[in-house]
């Protein structure tokens, strides 16, 4: 089996299971690749030339590859993504740190984990993206997003207008600091932090969220995943910000977002033990109140 890991730096705290998990993978006679910034990390911090590892530094390189643990929380998982994007190759969420709602094996559950995908005791969930198609293709070859886009006003204090539209039909103009529109799910992420609801990751919506905004009758909504949006934004400032999941663009207000259901989707792992409910309740920690006791 070839895998291929990404990751990100993590504490010393981590590295008896980071170690772990590199002997368990060479015990199951695993083809390791690694993305170079992390074994530059791992090189310059530990001793890994036992190891010999091999690296890859492009998405082409991942062919053949059969899974991509990404190593870190869920944003490490949304960078894995723009490797993986549309090549089928299932991913692997191992945190190092807190638990993450995509990046849901526990430091404890490595190695039952490394054991269930190699004996073939897994489900793959497949999981829908958002696209952003603009005139002047903003974002490029990157412009999809597992959690959201989201835009934010740039360098002022005043609100912005954010003119939404669904499949042409004028929605509502939203006086605001921002507006988002995420994923199902990225329901958990920064939609929820700003007050949207939490959707299931099946359920093929998208949640429309505004970001302070001024008119509190103006509440999320969720819309299906099929309907175009449209988004066109105006204020005091000349030029706003656009974000997917971790990455940034700057535009003006000449220029017409349009959002709608990528045409791929990403491939993650289900293990034994590990579900979306429970991880909802353990991350948002339900149940944890002692007057439920």
């Amino acid at each position: 089996m070839r895998i291929a890991i990404f990751g990100k730096q993590f504490s010393d705290l981590f590295k008896d299971s980071c170690f772990s998990l590199f002997k368990k993978l060479r015990a199951r006679q695993a083809e390791i690749i690694i993305y170079k910034p992390f074994y530059d990390f791992l090189f310059q911090k530990f001793d890994i030339a036992a190891f010999d590892f091999k690296i890859f530094e492009t998405r082409k390189e991942l062919k053949g590859t059969d899974f991509v643990l990404s190593i870190g929380g869920d944003g490490t998982i949304l960078q894995a993504i723009t490797l993986v994007r549309d090549s089928n190759i299932p991913i692997v969420g191992i945190n190092s740190g807190r638990l993450g709602f995509l990046a849901d094996i526990a430091e404890d559950d490595i190695n039952n984990a490394v054991d269930h995908i190699f004996n073939g005791n897994y489900r793959i969930n497949e999981v829908e993206l958002l696209q952003l198609n603009t005139d002047n293709n903003l974002f490029g070859d990157l412009n999809f997003a597992l959690n959201e886009l989201a835009v934010h006003k740039r360098d002022t204090a005043s609100m912005i207008t954010v003119h939404t539209f669904l499949d042409g039909q004028f929605l509502n103009s939203y006086w605001a600091d921002g507006l988002i529109v995420s994923t199902s799910v990225g329901s958990t992420g920064y939609s929820l932090s700003v007050g949207g609801p939490i959707i299931h990751p099946k359920s093929q919506s998208h949640v429309i969220t505004p970001i302070a905004p001024h008119n509190l009758t103006v509440r999320p909504m969720v819309v299906p995943n099929h309907l175009n949006i449209t988004l066109k934004v105006e204020g005091r400032a000349d030029t706003y910000l656009a974000s997917l999941d971790s990455r940034s663009e700057i535009f003006d207000n000449s220029l017409e977002l349009n959002i709608q259901k990528a045409p791929f989707s990403i491939k993650m792992i289900d293990l034994p033990g590990i579900n979306y409910y429970a991880t909802l309740r353990n991350k948002l920690m339900w149940g944890a109140d002692k007057r439920n006791y």
